[in-house]
């Protein structure tokens, strides 16, 4: 079904890859089964689905960055006035999830080249790396601005990181299920581990960076979402130029949540027994409802 050859990357999966010549590191992914089990879980409208769809590929690349293997990442959009006013996607051991929340009345003014402005009205962008036990967290904060999330994650990685980033996000819908695609391209600042050619000068840095940007900014969008090219077909396309490409197969993706009863009976113990009480149910127990999965947990606590 996939067209790809044994042993290459196919749905939901992340390949890393750098490209020593330039200090050039990046990600690729195309989900598509999990991406369907994850939209399920409401009846989003079109528009919705194909916002979220991005969300969560956005997701699956900036996770795939984290170096502990227990930690967290999560994107967040929140804003007021426009059509979306919550956009929550997040990463957790190879498990992703992601909601949206929107005003069902105004749908209709979300159109297929509609600016972040016409979607969110005012607000911003929050990505979240989360260490495991919480003892490292670093978030980084921009304007909801720009006409797509690969723009506003584009923003984030420089005015909070200042790192050269380019990302390029795609998604197919079709009656056969959803298939969303992304490429996330970085430049490694000098003396990062990675970056190969410590001497190299500031100027020189700029022209490898063009040069990387230009080939990674000719992803077509066709190209993300075809399902019978691999990602490693995908990266030799754009690279083949350069001496040497080297790639890594991560593990894949699943989708995944924390709405067990255990989990919630530990957030709801730490809540004093007069404010329990108010939360029961006249059959003695609290429910729980989890966006993420649209079902609710009724816990004993």
């Amino acid at each position: 079904m996939h067209g790809n050859s044994a042993g290459e990357t196919g749905f939901d999966q992340v390949l890393a890859f750098t490209v020593p010549d330039s200090d050039a590191r990046g990600r690729a992914v195309r989900l598509g089964p999990v991406l369907d089990v994850i939209l399920s879980a409401h009846d989003y409208p079109p528009a919705i689905k194909h916002l979220l769809a991005e969300c969560l590929v956005l997701t699956a690349l900036l996770g795939s960055f984290l170096k502990d293997n227990q930690g967290q990442l999560t994107v967040q959009a929140q804003a007021e006035g426009g059509i979306v006013d919550l956009l929550v996607c997040d990463y957790r051991q190879g498990e992703i999830r992601g909601y949206a929340r929107h005003e069902e009345s105004r749908i209709d003014e979300i159109g297929s080249s509609s600016s972040l402005e016409t979607v969110f009205g005012s607000g911003y962008l929050a990505i979240t790396f989360d260490q495991a036990g919480g003892e490292d967290r670093y978030q980084g904060i921009v304007p909801l601005e720009g006409a797509s999330l690969s723009e506003a994650c584009e923003a984030y990685f420089q005015k909070s990181e200042q790192i050269p980033t380019l990302v390029r996000l795609g998604v197919r819908t079709a009656e056969t299920g959803c298939v969303a695609g992304g490429l996330l391209v970085q430049h490694l600042p000098v003396g990062e581990q990675g970056g190969e050619r410590l001497h190299v000068t500031a100027d020189e840095q700029e022209h490898q960076w063009e040069h990387v940007a230009i080939l990674a900014g000719s992803t077509r969008h066709d190209e993300l979402v075809d399902a019978q090219l691999s990602l490693e077909q995908l990266v030799w396309r754009l690279f083949h130029e350069e001496s040497e490409i080297r790639v890594e197969k991560r593990a894949g993706l699943t989708r995944g949540c924390r709405c067990t009863a255990e989990h919630f009976q530990q957030v709801l113990s730490r809540f004093p027994e007069s404010e329990r009480a108010e939360m029961r149910d006249d059959d003695g127990s609290i429910p729980v409802d989890c966006a993420f999965c649209s079902k609710i947990i009724r816990i004993s606590v």
